[in-house]
């Protein structure tokens, strides 16, 4: 959740963060796309990420809202397997 909440940052540069967790050897990359946006008092972003879990690899698509001072919270997350 870290680095899609740095990935979402309205004042970030817009710029892929890479992640990994060597517990669960789980590694990925979370993408904002386009310019975040207001929402019913709330700020929004649209993102891409990819994830590879041991040899699995998936695509995500979605959107993520927070209020000024709260975490991202997932509104929309749509996933799909890559090969």
């Amino acid at each position: 959740m870290a680095a899609l909440s740095t990935a979402l940052d309205p004042q970030g540069s817009g710029a892929s963060v890479n992640w990994d967790n060597p517990q669960s050897g789980a590694k990925g990359s979370f993408t904002p796309v386009g310019q975040p946006y207001p929402l019913e008092g709330r700020i929004c972003r649209a993102f891409h990420g990819d994830i590879v879990v041991k040899e699995t690899e998936e695509s995500l698509q979605g959107a993520a809202c927070r209020e000024k001072t709260a975490e991202w919270a997932l509104t929309e997350v749509k996933r799909s397997r890559k090969g």
